[in-house]
């Protein structure tokens, strides 16, 4: 008896533990959805949802979990109570079917002629919009098709380029569509004719349509990524996007049947039609199986990935069938869902190095190496590195001895000029005449230089250390050494550049017919990536590290949180990539070194310096030999959560921002963040430096923030500004209509 009282109060204690225990976002995030998920359920009648708006949205309960959702996206505490909505209220006007959804908006736009408007929601209308997703999620997405991700739980980014690059097998041509349309009143209509049937509920369309009036849906098919915590994306828009493609979802499956099962111009045998009919079906039960073999000579096959509005297609035939099923697709597109597809887009051979853009990466066909072949590769690539290694210590050397020639040059101009030690028989002194009078040392030397360039025809040299390498230095080193170095250098290239037929033929059973096996790889786009280094500042236009001005005025933490926010995400984002190596060089030999720079310049003292102040700070920006170490312990919620749940957040783009003013008592200001009430101790301007063509790359920055919003001057607290800058929250979490 004294046992099971033990075992029940040891119960109790881990119960109440864990109801001691701090929630995640995620959890508590998870929670309020499944407080509205009941809710919703109850009002399933006769097969549809009715009366949603009625019971569910315009219900007090609803108002307030869906305002803690908004505030858990805004990072904000939700014990703190500073809530200044009447939900009751709001929920009296939802109810009578009085709610003004326009006294409720603002609009920004930009300057010129030629103007941009942005339509955003003040909090009270966020509110309503999330407790409206919030209920279509929970009745739609179970339905969606297994081919579609985003906004999704499991299926997200990373899911979609996995199903790529393992599922997909044997691809012979792929493409992928741009749709540009912002949604009009028939693409409205027709959304609203595919929720009716599932949902019944007239006042929940009707307000959907007065959102549409007021220009608030922001709902547009291509002109910027989703999923990227843009401010021009609106909170319904995700999922009001994956019920109106779920259409395309299901006509693809049809077109998959067609091809694949009843397709008359391919014959599998035994029982015709129905056995290509059977073998579809089991194909689509084996396609979730690793081990599953796939026979390259059953027949074309179709394959089509989609994340929200960026689609990818892939087909196992010829190039006739590959034409005519994009075909069927854009006509599709065009005819039955009325949107508008871009003609940019071809199709293009998997086999080669063409790859095709997909969620701002490059997926291309590369064929496997054997471990062999890749030891062979390694090796070429060790020589190909020690004899850089020996190039770069060559015209270090060199270059040195012709600075050394150089400052001897001088030296005997500047005694020429000394009469006790200039030589009347020097070169020096009969050229002399040639000198004009009052012409400074410097200056004459500078252009006795010039003559000499010109002599040997060195004006076209690059630089002033080939110069002075090829020009001085070489010639005078003995002609055995010069011939020998060279002759080294000349083996090298042949070597490295050599095929590797020579070397396989070394290797054991090389002589075997062995198929060679070709994958599909996701790289990461290192040379965009490059280029908006150099347009954000942190790199030189020849690569070169260098301090970012726009950043130099803001506190050592604030400036360590920026860069570490660009390795966060890269991390995170090309950690599965195959070309993961490059952005490891990139974080250690660009970012890291900017970091410093602009510190160093800040505080005005040496690099080496700053890299003993600030050893701990930096850790947040490993080198080469810690990013390992990083990524494993890389546990953020923002990066690992449920998809669904936090849409928006894990590939929202770095944006830069400069410091405007420091905030006084005479011009005081808080935090811009929904919900935020802390004191704001800097006002930033936003810099919109890019405004990419849709689709763009992934690059770990913000690709196309809204015009409107360049310049535009925001207030955030400590705490607010290093989670936008770590990926914590996204720009969609900021009120920019806190200034009237």
């Amino acid at each position: 008896m004294a046992l099971a009282k033990n075992l029940a109060s040891l119960i109790e204690e881990s119960s109440d533990f864990d109801e001691k225990k701090p929630k995640s976002r995620m959890e508590l995030k998870r929670s309020y959805e499944f407080r509205i998920k009941k809710r919703v359920k109850e009002q399933y009648v006769n097969g549809k949802f009715q009366d949603l708006m009625e019971k569910v949205i315009a219900n007090p309960k609803t108002l307030q979990d869906s305002y803690n959702s908004i505030m858990l996206n805004s990072n904000v505490d939700i014990t703190v109570n500073n809530n200044r909505l009447s939900f009751e209220s709001m929920a009296e006007k939802l109810y009578n079917g009085n709610f003004d959804v326009k006294a409720n908006t603002f609009s920004i736009s930009t300057k010129g002629a030629r103007k941009e408007v942005l339509v955003l929601p003040n909090l009270i209308l966020k509110v309503v919009q999330e407790a409206i997703r919030i209920v279509l999620e929970i009745i739609c997405r179970p339905f969606f098709s297994k081919i579609s991700h985003g906004c999704r739980s499991g299926r997200g980014h990373s899911t979609a380029l996995r199903y790529i690059s393992k599922e997909i097998s044997n691809p012979d041509w792929w493409f992928t569509l741009i749709l540009d349309k912002r949604v009009d009143a028939c693409v409205l209509a027709e959304l609203i004719s595919v929720m009716e049937d599932r949902i019944e509920d007239p006042r929940l369309y009707d307000i959907l349509r007065r959102m549409f009036d007021a220009q608030i849906l922001n709902l547009e098919f291509g002109g910027f990524p989703k999923g990227h915590g843009l401010p021009q994306e609106g909170i319904l828009a995700p999922i009001l996007m994956n019920i109106y493609l779920d259409l395309l979802d299901r006509e693809f499956y049809r077109l998959s049947i067609r091809y694949e099962a009843i397709n008359p111009n391919f014959h599998v045998g035994g029982d015709g039609s129905d056995s290509k009919l059977r073998s579809w079906f089991r194909r689509q039960l084996k396609d979730s199986d690793p081990n599953h073999i796939v026979d390259s000579k059953s027949g074309p096959r179709v394959h089509a990935c989609r994340f929200m509005d960026e689609m990818f297609f892939a087909v196992s035939g010829s190039k006739e069938i590959a034409q005519t099923f994009k075909s069927d697709i854009v006509n599709y597109l065009q005819n039955s869902l009325h949107l508008n597809v871009d003609n940019r887009t071809e199709i293009l051979p998997c086999e080669g190095h063409v790859g095709v853009c997909f969620l701002g990466t490059l997926v291309r066909r590369q064929v496997k190496e054997s471990p062999a072949v890749k030891a062979i590769h390694k090796l070429k690539d060790k020589v190909k590195l020690f004899a850089l290694q020996k190039r770069e210590a060559w015209d270090a050397g060199t270059v040195r001895i012709g600075k050394k020639w150089l400052a001897h040059g001088l030296k005997k101009v500047k005694e020429s000029e000394i009469k006790h030690l200039a030589n009347s028989d020097s070169t020096l002194c009969q050229i002399s005449s040639f000198r004009k009078a009052g012409m400074q040392t410097d200056h004459w030397y500078k252009f006795l230089l010039k003559v000499w360039t010109q002599d040997v025809k060195a004006k076209a040299a690059e630089s002033e250390e080939l110069i002075l390498s090829k020009y001085i230095a070489e010639p005078a080193l003995p002609q055995e050494l010069r011939e020998s170095f060279y002759e080294f250098q000349k083996r090298v290239d042949e070597y490295v550049s050599s095929e590797t037929a020579a070397a396989l033929s070394l290797l054991p059973n090389s002589c075997s017919s062995a198929k060679s096996v070709t994958i599909t790889e996701i790289v990461a786009p290192v040379s965009a990536i490059k280029k908006r280094l150099f347009r954000y500042g942190l790199i030189t236009s020849e690569g070169h590290p260098r301090t970012n001005s726009l950043l130099i005025l803001q506190n050592d933490s604030q400036i360590i949180d920026w860069f570490s926010g660009v390795v966060r995400r890269w991390l995170t984002w090309y950690r599965e990539c195959d070309n993961f190596s490059e952005i490891k060089l990139l974080i250690s030999n660009e970012v890291r070194k900017s970091c410093i720079r602009t510190l160093a310049a800040k505080y005005r003292i040496h690099e080496s310096e700053i890299g003993k102040r600030f050893d701990s700070e930096l850790s947040g920006i490993p080198s080469t030999q810690e990013i390992e170490h990083e990524m494993a312990d890389e546990t953020s919620e923002a990066f690992t959560g449920n998809e669904a749940l936090i849409y928006g957040f894990p590939y929202n783009g770095l944006c830069i921002l400069s410091l405007a003013r420091m905030v006084s008592q005479s011009r005081p200001c808080n935090c811009f963040v929904f919900g935020c009430s802390e004191a704001a101790p800097c006002v930033y301007t936003l810099h919109v430096m890019e405004r990419q063509r849709f689709p763009g790359w992934k690059t770990g920055f913000s690709s196309c923030i809204h015009p409107s919003l360049n310049k535009r001057r925001i207030g955030l607290c400590t705490q607010h500004l290093k989670d936008l800058y770590l990926g914590r929250i996204s720009l969609q979490s900021i009120d920019f209509n806190a200034w009237k």
